[in-house]
């Protein structure tokens, strides 16, 4: 059974919250008197459809239905999680909170993506305060993993599971604190920019450059205290603290101060600011943001490290079984085409059609028994020819499927044929792959274990029996 999002508030983080539950299959109610909300959120969606499929390597479920409603009751009623995301205003949080607790299931998760309220302010006012935690996530919602729990480890644990289904790392904060853990930091940042700006030493764009060309980018992928850790070279943590410990006593930054924001400091940012977006619209620059973070990502998943583990483990959850049903091709590849896959011509780069061939493969390898425990064990398949045809172009956010089938077992060789379809049915290329068993240790030519060769065989006299394509030899 479908289950069903309910969503309080539809701006920015309302609307990620929307997008990355409706994308992993649930049914989303929406719940924002704002007479604009379905235009925004129907943007908002827009680019999560083109995004976040593309920093897997399967199919995301199918998508839920969507919802707009102006009767609280009836947004909630069925929601077995319910997502506060309204202006960052307590005494409104509060009220909105009670309001939804008197009508939604007791079993429902009632969580609030506030920034800097604690629960135990948000709770004030509710009957059940449990039942109310805090599920802090970030911009975009659809892409960044990230959301700190805070409250009733109960409620948490069912949340984590939820969560983790979602493709997301709930991360536990321990005690409730003001704006948690992350946005602590993100402020400390915030504060002495904002005195860098105001005392003349850099621009908005110089800031932002400072953080995207250097510690932004060791940030991405290894935090905060790891960084400083391998900056203390061989002898660790305890070499950086006491090299630069010693500078923590020196007046380089203002983080106990603010400067006040008088009219003259915020048309001095916000002038800057324009100026460094150029002409890019809100729109553009959402696009670009999510085009690079899915980039970013991406190359971290070939790692396996950081974010890039987290997007594997959801894969590995997506990833269906695979079957060979009688008289069918072996559908070997479900998929959306991503974004960093494009060329200059805008469509989908050559050599990627060798990636989906060999992924398709290796569905194949995992299918007959020839898979990494196999691989571990010395043995596996080399491909050593491949013929692909370039038939329709293939484009971002494009879904396809490859059918694939064994033309030849026979012994160490093994010969597959791989179609890439659109959903639609169009034909979009075809690849024919020749592979040869090898010992791994020796690194030559030998038979293939019994049960392997046997599954082989066995999928190859199957798709014997399908029609020969015109255009094989």
């Amino acid at each position: 059974m479908t289950q069903t999002a309910a969503i309080l508030g539809g701006g920015v983080i309302g609307g990620g919250w929307a997008a990355r539950f409706l994308l992993s299959g649930w049914n989303v109610n929406i719940y924002d008197p704002d007479p604009e909300a379905e235009r925004k959120i129907g943007e908002v969606l827009a680019n999560a459809r083109r995004s976040l499929p593309s920093l897997f390597e399967t199919d995301l479920p199918a998508e839920g239905k969507l919802s707009f409603g102006t009767n609280l009751e009836a947004v909630v009623k069925d929601a077995s999680w319910i997502q506060e995301s309204v202006p960052e205003r307590l005494e409104l949080k509060q009220q909105i909170l009670a309001q939804v607790q008197a009508v939604c299931d007791s079993n429902a998760v009632l969580a609030s993506s506030t920034s800097g309220f604690k629960p135990s302010q948000l709770q004030k006012l509710l009957d059940n305060p449990a039942q109310l935690i805090v599920a802090h996530p970030f911009n975009p919602v659809y892409l960044l993993p990230l959301v700190e729990l805070v409250g009733d480890i109960h409620t948490v644990t069912i949340a984590k599971t939820v969560l983790v289904d979602l493709g997301m790392f709930p991360l536990h904060v321990r005690k409730e604190i003001d704006a948690h853990i992350a946005d602590r930091f993100l402020e400390a940042v915030w504060r002495e920019a904002l005195w860098l700006i105001k005392d003349g030493i850099a621009t908005t764009g110089e800031i932002d450059d400072a953080i995207r060309f250097g510690f932004g980018l060791r940030w991405a992928q290894m935090g905060l205290v790891e960084t400083y850790r391998v900056a203390g070279g061989e002898s660790g943590m305890a070499h950086f603290l006491a090299q630069f410990g010693p500078a923590l006593k020196w007046p380089w930054t203002k983080l106990m101060d603010v400067p006040e924001l008088t009219d003259e400091l915020i048309n001095l940012i916000a002038d800057q600011s324009d100026d460094q977006s150029g002409n890019h619209s809100i729109r553009q620059l959402e696009r670009i943001r999510d085009d690079n973070l899915v980039g970013i990502l991406r190359a971290l998943k070939t790692r396996n490290w950081g974010a890039g583990e987290i997007l594997n483990l959801h894969d590995r959850q997506l990833r269906p079984e695979h079957t060979a049903p009688e008289n069918k091709p072996f559908v070997s590849i479900k998929r959306s085409i991503p974004i960093d896959w494009i060329d200059y011509n805008g469509h989908m780069n050559e050599s990627r059609y060798g990636q989906v061939f060999s992924d398709a493969a290796d569905a194949i390898m995992e299918y007959i028994g020839a898979d990494q425990a196999y691989i571990e064990s010395g043995l596996s398949y080399f491909t050593v020819e491949t013929r692909i045809r370039y038939l329709d172009e293939t484009k971002a956010g494009e879904r396809i499927y490859v059918n694939t089938r064994v033309l030849n077992a026979d012994g160490k060789k093994l010969k597959l044929l791989h179609e890439m379809h659109h959903v639609d049915g169009r034909l979009l290329a075809t690849g024919e792959q020749m592979l040869i068993h090898v010992d791994l240790n020796s690194r030559r030519a030998c038979l293939p274990q019994t049960e392997v060769l046997a599954k082989s065989e066995q999928l190859a006299a199957a798709h014997k029996r399908l029609p020969k394509p015109d255009y094989l030899s």
